[in-house]
């Protein structure tokens, strides 16, 4: 007879856990006979006592097995590439997947999207596509594959027969301080990607105040150990460490960031960390999908996609085959929630902004509502921040650090308060570090 709480005794315990246990566990936890108790216990002991890369393959692949594996031989043209975009979660950085995915579509590679809700101080893509009315984010599998097949591009969540063991983990992970663990990270980022049918697989692995992984070097952990889980799967991956000791982009918050996200592809602001980051992830899928093999071709290519507009006819297609509005695009702020009280915050001094911490200020979005406390809980899509200043730019008392945009006055000046302390003012300019610092990559890396 199984026992879920003899494998989180295991675990508790720092015994080894064998592949059987471990997709028992999760079989258990697909079909709700493992609570959601056992489910906080096993998270928690995982996250303090780590796991063997054979515990990690296990778990993995069991989540994935949790559901069915997508086969896009069936529903593709023949020869078809199919790669998938993520990111190990970041304040701002949700947003590249929205950006990123179209633009690639458009050059002709499929990329179905398995993506994930906030967490913690950071966003999800869920969130952002779930603040765009009617955007249907658990489509049945014969639509999800039907968009896919039709626009190049869907992205989803977990459903219940995708990856569903991923959806009630990552719920617990998010209210159980067990967000930053690498084996959780690992096997929640991978099953879904392995049973999104991937061919491929193209990341940013964040580390700073804005990611789940502080330093570099955790950061470079993380990698290796997604890339050693892949190769076990015989999954091709490039994984980019980046700096996310600033915001990604200019906004945060889901509606605010669906505006970014269609400022850009149609020719708006494009912050140029953001734009650097896009370009490098999108020119490393077109290099591993084959289409050329020198990665400044590969970024014309893209930079071509966003000067004609066809970029973002992908994201409104993607969008209204969702369920979402046709005219997104045209109309943004008639679907798009906006929030009452819409305020900028201002500097108290002059000088340069030399740190930001952004986990103060993811914070203090999941207190105004951009986040969840608790799983269920809603989310209020409006409130968020946009004009975010970066590091290394010159500020006065006139001069805003951000706009706030909040539900009441009171949630305002609470908010405000705490974002104030999260950027720090010098009387001198300091060193701005790259967004883009280490590529690292399995041996295989180009899909023939």
């Amino acid at each position: 007879m199984f026992l879920p709480q003899e494998v989180v005794r295991k675990k508790r315990d720092r015994e080894h856990l064998t592949a059987s246990e471990i997709r028992q566990f999760i079989l258990g936890v697909g079909d709700g006979s493992v609570s959601d108790a056992q489910i906080a216990a096993f998270t928690m002991a995982t996250c303090l006592n780590g796991m063997s890369l054979e515990e990690q393959v296990a778990l993995t692949f069991a989540m994935r097995d949790s559901g069915r594996v997508t086969d896009w031989k069936r529903v593709l043209p023949s020869g078809s590439r199919v790669v998938e975009k993520h990111s190990s979660g970041g304040v701002g950085d949700e947003k590249v997947t929205l950006i990123v995915t179209p633009l690639v579509a458009a050059c002709g590679i499929y990329l179905p999207n398995i993506s994930g809700r906030s967490l913690g101080h950071t966003g999800g893509e869920l969130d952002l596509l779930e603040s765009i009315p009617g955007y249907r984010i658990e489509p049945s599998r014969e639509r999800f594959e039907a968009v896919v097949r039709d626009v190049g591009t869907a992205i989803i969540g977990p459903t219940p027969d995708l990856a569903p063991a991923d959806r009630a983990i990552f719920h617990v992970r998010d209210i159980t301080a067990t967000v930053e663990s690498i084996p959780l990270i690992v096997s929640s980022i991978l099953s879904k990607k392995l049973a999104a049918g991937a061919d491929g697989l193209v990341m940013t692995v964040p580390f700073g105040t804005g990611a789940f992984m502080r330093r570099p070097g955790d950061a470079v952990h993380l990698a290796q150990r997604l890339i050693e889980v892949a190769s076990a799967a015989d999954l091709p991956m490039v994984a980019w460490i980046s700096d996310l000791d600033q915001v990604l982009g200019d906004s945060v918050g889901n509606s605010l960031e669906v505006l970014e996200t269609i400022e850009f592809l149609q020719g708006g602001k494009r912050e140029a960390r953001l734009l650097e980051v896009v370009l490098q992830l999108a020119a490393e899928i077109l290099v591993m999908a084959d289409v050329t093999d020198e990665m400044e071709n590969a970024k014309s290519l893209i930079h071509e996609k966003l000067a004609d507009g066809s970029g973002a006819s992908k994201f409104g297609a993607m969008v209204a085959a969702m369920g979402g509005p046709a005219d997104l695009l045209e109309h943004p702020l008639k679907y798009l929630q906006q929030a009452p009280i819409v305020e900028a915050i201002y500097a108290s001094e002059a000088g340069f902004i030399v740190s930001m911490d952004c986990f103060a200020v993811g914070m203090a979005l999941v207190e105004l509502g951009a986040g969840r406390a608790q799983p269920r809980d809603a989310i209020d899509y409006a409130v968020g921040i946009s004009d975010v200043v970066h590091l290394g730019d010159s500020v006065v008392a006139s001069k805003p650090l951000c706009t706030l945009h909040a539900r009441t006055k009171e949630q305002w000046h609470e908010a405000a308060a705490k974002l104030r302390r999260a950027f720090v003012i010098r009387g001198e300019a300091g060193r701005v570090p790259p967004v883009l610092l280490e590529r690292l990559a399995s041996h295989q890396t180009v899909l023939h």
